[in-house]
């Protein structure tokens, strides 16, 4: 018995890893690039000011709040978008707007889920799916982490791949607004980046156990450093 892959599973698979790509992408229109997360405030404070504190600042904020919170959202709503579980879905999209700690960070969430919406959309026949799907549960606004969890699952591709391909496009966006606010040069960028890789199977594993009793977003520091952003004197980035 041949051992190979049928090649209607392998073209799946491709097509699914292609399409993860495609949205952990930088390049993907949705101004995450505008972002920094409070990091520009911590860099402004002192708390960052190296490479070893920016990879420091951005682990914990994977493992902290990143997780615990937009992570294990992605993880749940994927199978609540499979299943059509409008309600399920509204209540998850209702939890991130709820428990935004700043109004950057809220807005932040929902530009970049309209973003999201809109990238769809202008896509036509091949972002048709998405855009029905997010206009069916009628979320206003979608938020950034359910909007994504939509694309994923009608990419086809699993859920743990899925979860791993957004936090490695966060971990990207992250480490170039690091490279940016503290400076920082390209390599290293590149060691940061390693090191946040590193972690991500783990930050992955720990979103997925998560319920929603013991999911969370809880980060004061971090909020405050946010709230600070909002009026900092000289800024980059939008958050």
């Amino acid at each position: 018995m041949s051992m190979a892959e049928p090649a209607g599973n392998s073209a799946a698979r491709t097509s699914g890893l292609l399409q993860l790509l495609w949205l952990a992408s930088p390049a993907l229109p949705v101004g995450g690039f505008s972002y920094s997360e409070g990091l520009e405030s911590a860099v402004e404070a002192g708390l960052v000011h190296d490479e070893a504190s920016a990879a420091s600042w951005l682990l914990d904020q994977l493992h902290l709040s990143l997780a615990r919170s937009d992570l294990a959202v992605v993880a749940q709503a994927i199978p609540a978008w499979r299943s059509h579980d409008l309600a399920r879905i509204t209540a998850l999209n209702d939890w991130v707007l709820q428990t935004r700690e700043s109004a950057e960070l809220r807005q932040q969430t929902e530009q970049m889920g309209r973003s999201l919406l809109t990238w769809a959309q202008s896509l036509g026949e091949l972002g048709r799916g998405v855009a029905e799907a997010l206009a069916s549960a009628r979320l206003d606004p979608p938020s950034y982490p359910v909007a994504m969890a939509c694309a994923a699952a009608l990419s086809g591709a699993q859920a743990h791949d899925s979860l791993t391909g957004f936090a490695f496009g966060w971990s990207e966006n992250m480490v170039q607004a690091a490279i940016k606010s503290v400076p920082l040069g390209q390599s290293a960028g590149q060691r940061m980046l390693a090191r946040l890789a590193q972690a991500i199977p783990e930050a992955v594993a720990q979103a997925q156990s998560l319920t929603d009793d013991s999911r969370q977003a809880f980060t004061p520091l971090l909020a405050i450093l946010s709230a600070q952003h909002e009026t900092q004197y000289s800024r980059l980035f939008r958050s």
